[in-house]
């Protein structure tokens, strides 16, 4: 049996190297110490450690809402292929880090409670996730190891019965303390500051060495000490953490296990949330003396089952009652857990709400100097996660959200028409019958989704530079926005403060998307299954068709977002007839590459210059620079040459109209190095034109005899038979299915014959309507 036909072997032994890679073999105290000299983390806060956690997967470069960010990857959720990743607000996660930093610093933050705050559907769920997944995986591996202490007082005179849980025990069991209690904080006070002052050196940030051990773990030690003062021993502290008594080892950070996490339902009285629950039954068996015993103590509330990392308390506005008990636990890092009994806390406190929280912070605003919620107040940190104006993550998280993918990493607000929101989307659901049938969200469904929902999200009376609501989402997504001959990019205008606060959330969306993909459909074709398909126009006419009956929006909202659905409807048709126009046409587009290598030829003709090819470097091929210029561009005939050599005319048109442009988008680009390769060809005006030359007008000109009120079923032997099948077969292989091609044609057709009925109408002629099509360079006919 091997690894290529594995069997129970196998899978057991692979368990057995996940499992041993996971932790460390216990060891001394000693060798603790060494190790904490040599690796600071081992011994770190638990601010500190999150942090280690975030850092330790690097950061990558993202654009959002016009800034160019460094984010960290931590946050894409990398170690569950982005399953959890928190998608956009990366600048409320920057400032989270920069918390974290400033507390593992010391820097006064350590009295503060970070506060996660925003709408629902933001992301605040994957950011728990998120951090659980994270801090749980960097536990498991060598630099990210999380160290707690185990007794066992075999070998004293008295039995370790009263060291169990419950109530039995062997004597000779080791009992790891039940909230991970530091390491470090077995030795006195003046020796953890000694151990904190060795390190200090090397570290960056200070150790955690201000830390009193947990109940459970002093009474083991109270009763090893008396022990073996008992029998006259001097090395009291040696005797007490011999490797008999006492061993560090590792564990795997989890919830329960260096995280607490309290949700919406838990319940009971604000002490037992906040530190555990006494059990009654236990404290009448086991001897009290005089006192609650600390091994009687059930440790789990949230803040214990956190000690060592981080707590974090969800839907926060339903412990209202708990966070004012909160305040001494970032000011005293210590709770009480009973009278006689108290515990340091080590933890990275935070809050998750969403803004109803405000209204309960506020409920005594108006009381001012005499709020009592003030000094909570003064401790908060707020940071707000934003709906996303991002369509491309928005898309991203749509598809996430129907579960089409979960791989989301590197998702960092570039965009392409042609990326996930294009992208069809084939699933398969269940009917009523138990029935299983495939459907298809046809392409730019997702994308047109995402769209509606980021129009939904920006303030229209803020819109910045004169753009309308898709202009500006374009240029949130892209960085950029090109209207004819002028660039606008994000440093040119001003966004508002208040887009993404409100608007459609993906939940809504998916949803309506949902349930689309579970209806049926009554659409009908002889050979296609279209009644499979749902389309963009679907999506966008359930999207708004159910605003009104949806809980989560105002009557004023509804009203706001339904006036938003026409500007993205334009917007869809805009993409879907690029689509079929081009693949209708993709057979008389010119390639980018034979544009290039006429810039390369012209350029090094002007200067004299070879160019390089395979073969090295070559004279410019004069016949190349003629060909394209006069059969590709239209601009010239075989009068306008000697041979291939050419006139004045062509010369001055090469330098002018050619080479002046690839100077000025050089100089705008200038580095270090610069080629011709670097070169945006569709940025130059004198050749953008042949590179982006289809359009109605060139599908009129090249198919004269086409007839788009025939596309639904043309006659045999037509143009438009012809013209039809090319496209079709252009458009699946371009993503579309054969199903969802047909119909994303025949909507677009529609529209091109109701337009050119119109013109039609008008009593314009076909060469005055087309004249200055962008295919030539002059604006005149080609």
């Amino acid at each position: 049996m091997n690894d290529e036909d594995p069997g129970g072997e196998t899978f057991r032994r692979r368990a057995d190297e996940t499992l041993r890679e996971a932790y460390d073999p216990p060891m001394s105290l000693d060798a603790y110490v060494d190790h904490v000299l040599e690796n600071p983390t081992a011994a770190a806060s638990g601010a500190r450690y999150v942090l280690a956690a975030i850092e330790s997967q690097g950061t990558r470069t993202v654009s959002e809402r016009g800034e160019q960010l460094d984010r960290y990857r931590f946050f894409d959720d990398p170690f569950n292929d982005g399953e959890h990743a928190v998608l956009g607000n990366t600048a409320a996660l920057n400032a989270f880090v920069d918390d974290l930093r400033a507390a593992a610093a010391g820097r006064g933050n350590t009295e503060k409670i970070t506060w996660i705050d925003g709408p629902t559907a933001t992301g605040k769920s994957e950011f728990k996730r998120c951090l659980v997944n994270g801090l749980r995986e960097f536990s498991k591996t060598s630099p990210g190891r999380r160290y707690t202490v185990e007794w066992n007082v075999t070998g004293t005179n008295e039995s370790a019965r009263s060291l169990s849980y419950g109530t039995g025990g062997d004597a000779a069991a080791w009992y790891r303390s039940p909230v991970q209690s530091h390491p470090l904080s077995v030795f006195p006070a003046d020796v953890r500051e000694s151990i904190a002052d060795a390190v200090s050196a090397e570290a960056t940030y200070p150790i955690a060495a201000d830390i009193e051990l947990d109940p459970f773990s002093r009474e083991a030690y109270d009763h090893l000490e008396s022990k073996y003062r008992e029998e006259g021993r001097h090395d009291l502290f040696s005797a007490v953490t011999d490797r008999d008594h006492l061993r560090v080892t590792s564990y795997v950070v989890d919830v329960g296990q260096g995280i607490g996490v309290l949700h919406a339902e838990d319940d009971g009285t604000a002490k037992e949330r906040l530190v555990g629950s006494w059990m009654g039954g236990m404290l009448r068996e086991l001897e009290s003396r005089g006192r609650k015993n600390p091994q009687a103590f059930s440790y789990d509330g949230v803040l214990s089952q956190g000690n060592g990392v981080a707590t974090i308390v969800e839907d926060a506005s339903q412990h209202a009652d708990l966070l004012r008990r909160l305040l001494n636990v970032p000011d005293e890092n210590r709770v009480k857990l009973d009278k006689g009994i108290g515990m340091d806390l080590d933890t990275q406190l935070i809050i998750v709400s969403n803004p109803d929280l405000d209204a309960e912070l506020d409920r005594h605003a108006e009381k001012e100097g005499s709020d009592p919620l003030k000094a909570l107040k003064r401790r908060l940190t707020r940071h707000e996660f934003r709906y996303l104006t991002d369509r491309g993550l928005e898309a991203a998280l749509l598809r996430r959200e129907i579960g089409d993918r979960n791989n989301v990493r590197g998702i960092g607000g570039e965009s392409s028409e042609h990326d996930g929101g294009r992208a069809a989307l084939t699933t398969t659901v269940r009917d009523d019958d138990g029935n299983v049938r495939r459907r298809e969200l046809a392409p730019h469904a997702i994308g047109v989704a995402a769209l509606y929902a980021v129009v939904s999200r920006l303030e229209a009376d803020d819109l910045p530079a004169s753009l309308d609501l898709v202009e500006t989402a374009r240029l949130y997504e892209d960085g950029e926005l090109r209207r004819n001959d002028e660039v606008l990019t994000t440093d040119d205008v001003e966004f508002g403060d208040n887009d993404g606060r409100t608007g459609i959330p993906v939940t809504y969306t998916r949803d309506v998307i949902a349930d689309l993909l579970s209806s049926g459909s009554d659409r009908s074709h002889p050979e296609l299954a279209v009644e499979d398909v749902v389309t963009a126009e679907d999506v966008l006419e359930g999207m708004r068709d159910g605003l009104a009956d949806a809980p989560v929006f105002s009557h004023a909202e509804v009203v706001e977002f339904e006036s938003r659905y026409t500007p993205v409807v334009e917007r869809l048709r805009e993409l879907q007839r690029a689509d079929v126009v081009d693949a209708a046409l993709a057979a008389e587009t010119v390639p980018a590459d034979t544009v290039a290598e006429y810039v390369e030829h012209v350029y090094a003709w002007d200067a004299d210059e070879p160019v390089e090819t395979d073969r090295g470097g070559e004279a410019p091929d004069a016949l190349v620079m003629k060909v394209f210029e006069t059969e590709t561009l239209g601009r010239f005939d075989d009068a306008d040459y000697r041979g291939t050599e050419p006139t004045p005319a062509v010369a001055e048109f090469r330098r002018e109209q050619v080479i002046r442009a690839l100077t000025r988008y050089a100089w705008r680009n200038r580095g270090d190095e610069f080629s011709v390769d670097d070169v945006d060809l569709g940025e130059i005006p004198e050749l953008k034109a042949v590179l982006e030359a289809n359009d109605l007008a060139d599908l009129k000109r090249r198919f004269p005899e086409l007839d788009p009120a025939e596309w639904a079923d043309p006659p045999a032997n037509t143009e438009t038979e012809r013209v039809k099948s090319a496209t079709i077969e252009r458009l699946t292989e371009d993503g579309y299915s054969r199903a969802s091609a047909e119909l994303t044609s025949r909507a677009v057709m529609r529209d091109v014959r109701e337009e050119w009925a119109a013109l039609s109408d008008d009593g314009e002629s076909d060469d005055e309507t087309y004249r200055g099509s962008p295919t030539t360079l002059d604006g005149g006919g080609g």
